[in-house]
């Protein structure tokens, strides 16, 4: 009798774990269903985002889509001080960066990364930023060193110098991350870099390109 309830219990506990095994089988395919919806909504909260204001990015929109960087470079700062309600780029200062709209960052770096496939873009340059060992602390510092160092890694620096603005190339043969550049080449300098980078972070940036490889 107890080698009957030996097997009956050897057998229960392996019908169990067959049970547990088919129901971690369902959750998994469950929540792989729940990220591709997840992912379906981002899409078009995106497309919404643009769609809401389709005036006012049209022609950064159509720029890059005509790979006409510089003008997007240019139009991309119009966009920036039109959305804080400034006519020049001196007016904008780095506290403000601070309240500066995420919808309105994520929506230009979309555009950028989009047609640029995946090699312009905010969320680029942050990227690279990080990979240099920048984060929030570091732009606390407003550390030189760092944003010198991720300037070369842009294309930005050649010889230890800053190079003019003019003088990149807006091409995709540009370093990754090479653009937008000109909106970064504020009046404010260091100050408004560490400022805008940290407002990135905030706005919960992530590297795009990665998602259509």
């Amino acid at each position: 009798m107890n080698r009957v309830n030996e097997n009956y219990n050897s057998q229960s506990l392996e019908d169990q774990l067959s049970q547990l095994s088919n129901r971690v089988k369902q959750l998994e395919s469950q929540l792989e269903n729940v990220l591709k919806f997840s992912a379906k909504i981002e899409q078009i909260e995106e497309d919404l985002m643009l769609v809401s204001d389709v005036n006012r990015y049209s022609k950064l929109r159509d720029y890059l889509e005509e790979k006409r960087w510089f003008d997007a470079d240019i139009e991309t700062i119009n966009l920036i001080m039109a959305i804080a309600g400034h006519n020049r780029l001196e007016e904008l200062r780095p506290e403000e960066i601070q309240k500066f709209p995420c919808n309105s960052l994520h929506v230009i770096d979309n555009l950028w990364v989009k047609y640029s496939q995946g090699r312009f873009g905010f969320s680029v340059q942050l990227k690279i930023y990080k990979s240099c060992g920048g984060d929030r602390e570091a732009t606390i510092e407003e550390n030189q060193k760092l944003v010198a160092q991720w300037g070369e890694q842009l294309g930005w620096r050649k010889n230890d110098q800053w190079l003019r603005c003019e003088d990149l190339d807006y091409s995709l043969n540009a370093p990754l991350g090479c653009h937008p550049s000109q909106w970064w080449n504020s009046p404010y300098g260091n100050k408004m870099i560490n400022y805008f980078l940290a407002r990135l972070m905030s706005c919960e940036f992530v590297n795009k390109s990665n998602k259509s490889q």
